[in-house]
């Protein structure tokens, strides 16, 4: 492993995989409606399909389309666990994007929403997105949807110009009962104290996604931009995907 290598892993271990066990819980009462573009890209696939959603979080999408069998897995082992909960009959796993104990060209298709921005440098974002598209079988497809830079209408306020390597805040409100508990002394407040955790994203400007893409192996079918998030619809080059007779 070289020492680019070794350095994204530890910061993204600090800053992205650290942060998702400690607010897993809070973070999934947040996630719960899925988004109409990646809805819609399930129910369209035939009856019978097997794929992948990769950085599955609490597994939301999971029972978006009946007819088909997802085999999700997330870097967090405390988010697997709540998808686990609520999700038969699919199947969840613990397991690294960059890492993926998949066998390569097997599945219809796969999901990867907004997880690739937490990769920490560029050659770790095209070597995720490479990861990605090895688990397609000829034919198959992967939705995968990424932060964007240019988010001027939204809360955020990001724009053309700022850095797009940031870090988000997370807030976990303080209970206003324990804070009220340590007024009167019965206590010492931190369950009445907000908590903040810091996770890294790269924010993707427009057609940045599209030249990761190619440089991991494939090519975009379609794309577009939505609710403050660049989306591709790819699929692995002819010529990196072996004939299966």
């Amino acid at each position: 492993m070289d020492v680019d290598q070794a350095k994204g892993e530890t910061y993204e271990e600090q800053h992205v995989h650290g942060v998702y066990e400690q607010i897993a819980s809070h973070f999934s009462s947040t996630r719960y409606k899925p988004w109409p573009i990646i809805e819609r890209f399930l129910k369209e696939l035939p009856n019978g399909s097997i794929g992948l959603d990769i950085g599955c979080g609490n597994g939301k999408y999971l029972s978006v389309n009946p007819h088909i069998f997802i085999l999700a897995s997330d870097r967090s082992s405390n988010l697997a666990t709540i998808a686990k909960r609520h999700h038969a009959p699919h199947s969840v796993i613990v397991a690294d994007l960059l890492h993926l104990p998949h066998p390569p060209h097997a599945f219809d298709f796969a999901i990867s929403i907004a997880v690739v921005h937490h990769l920490s440098t560029p050659a770790r974002r095209v070597e995720a997105l490479e990861s990605i598209l090895q688990t397609l079988r000829p034919g198959g497809k992967a939705l995968i949807t990424v932060w964007a830079l240019e988010q001027e209408s939204s809360r955020r306020g990001w724009s053309e110009g700022d850095d797009q390597d940031v870090m988000v805040p997370w807030v976990m409100r303080g209970s206003k009962k324990g804070a009220a508990a340590a007024g009167r002394g019965g206590g010492s407040g931190r369950s009445g104290e907000d908590r903040v955790f810091n996770r890294y994203y790269h924010l993707y400007r427009k057609g940045e996604l599209e030249r990761d893409v190619e440089s991991a192996g494939g090519e975009v079918v379609e794309g577009g931009w939505e609710r403050d998030n660049w989306w591709v619809v790819a699929r692995p080059r002819a010529s990196t995907v072996p004939l299966i007779d």
